[in-house]
């Protein structure tokens, strides 16, 4: 009953990007499906992981070929099918999507694009850093930049259904929690001017910009933990952020604790003393593959149920999108399987949570069902 169940739900993928644009050749399709940003030595290959297993596994069989398939076999069959983005992205089984479009935007499918391919909805949510940047390119009066912040996310979030930060890759989560002054603010704008106002990596304007973020009253995406080489891993736990959390909580913004892996035991726990702590396990569950069972029973230990959310955090290959749904639906019913047939969980109960985590809490947290 969860299998067919699970089957037929409809995701809401709440943090996600788009497509890649054009053919990818082999070098080009292993360079995807890693996390990391250095070229693939020439002796290894990416389709030897649990992610390139899993997409020979269960992507092979769309393309027509047989479970397995060898990676040249796959990626020939890839380049011959007629449209193999709206292919994966139908099969993902996804009612809405919600997309950052702070990364790399013009070599992925944007919003509307990708509403398109897939046949079903998608919403912007949308990254600080990028609009500060964007704002500092207006702007040439530092003075000018906060008030001009505020309206240009007043703009960019008419639409939108959440708000983004990657402050992990900028800094890290060690920074200080107090909401900095317009003083130290105006300060540092200054120093970034003088530097050339490139990349925001300034821990003052990176608080300024989620103190900013929160007060627009938004959903507030963070990511925390795993990621590419330019983060430092011990430094996106999200226990170092608790201080903040409890500094913010009285505007009642909503955070939402992003893919988490290795430290999503410390964000479930995070998500079980916090009333406004969200969180997910998106990203990790295509890189872990067939281990995916394994972590996210682990990070239902202590998260209430309604704070969990799903997501693939896909970006590039349209097979991402659809292996975080399928391997999601795969291990959420191997997990509650277990649970029922332990007898500690009624399969009721097992349909109801995987309800609530495939869609429901998610629909709640963006207002889906008010648009």
């Amino acid at each position: 009953m969860l299998a067919e169940h699970l089957d037929g739900l409809a995701l809401v993928d709440h943090h996600v990007h788009g497509a890649v644009k054009g053919p990818l050749d082999r070098a080009g399709f292993e360079q995807l499906i890693t996390e990391s940003d250095r070229p693939v030595p020439l002796w290894m290959s990416t389709f030897d992981s649990q992610l390139g297993l899993a997409i020979r596994r269960y992507c092979a069989p769309l393309l027509g070929l047989a479970p397995h398939a060898a990676p040249d076999e796959y990626l020939t069959a890839r380049s011959q099918a007629a449209d193999v983005n709206s292919l994966f992205l139908h099969a993902a089984g996804v009612s809405d999507y919600l997309v950052d479009t702070g990364y790399l935007g013009d070599a992925v499918t944007g919003v509307d694009e990708l509403a398109k391919l897939s046949g079903s909805l998608a919403h912007e949510v949308v990254r600080l850093e990028a609009e500060l940047e964007y704002v500092a390119t207006q702007e040439s009066d530092v003075a000018a930049v906060p008030d001009a912040l505020v309206r240009r996310l007043a703009e960019r979030t008419a639409g939108a259904v959440g708000l983004k930060s990657i402050v992990a890759y900028r800094y890290g989560f060690d920074f200080d929690p107090a909401e900095p002054s317009s003083a130290d603010v105006l300060a540092a704008l200054d120093r970034w001017y003088s530097s050339g106002a490139g990349r925001v990596a300034d821990p003052v304007l990176l608080r300024w910009l989620l103190w900013t973020g929160a007060r627009r009253g938004l959903p507030l995406q963070l990511h925390v933990g795993f990621g590419d080489t330019d983060l430092q891993l011990h430094r996106a736990d999200p226990v170092l952020l608790t201080e903040w959390l409890r500094r913010v909580e009285p505007l009642g913004t909503q955070v939402v604790l992003l893919h988490c892996y290795p430290f999503h035991r410390n964000a479930a726990y995070l998500a079980h003393v916090f009333p406004h702590v969200h969180l997910d396990l998106g990203l990790t569950t295509m890189y872990v593959g067939a281990r995916a069972a394994a972590v996210l029973a682990e990070g239902l230990e202590l998260a209430p149920f309604a704070k969990l959310l799903y997501s693939s955090d896909a970006w590039g290959p349209a097979e991402l999108h659809f292996l975080g749904a399928t391997l999601w639906r795969r291990a959420v019913g191997s997990v509650l399987d277990g649970f029922v047939a332990q007898g500690d969980w009624s399969a009721d109960d097992a349909v109801r949570v995987a309800t609530l985590w495939a869609r429901e809490n998610a629909v709640r947290l963006y207002g889906l069902d008010q648009r």
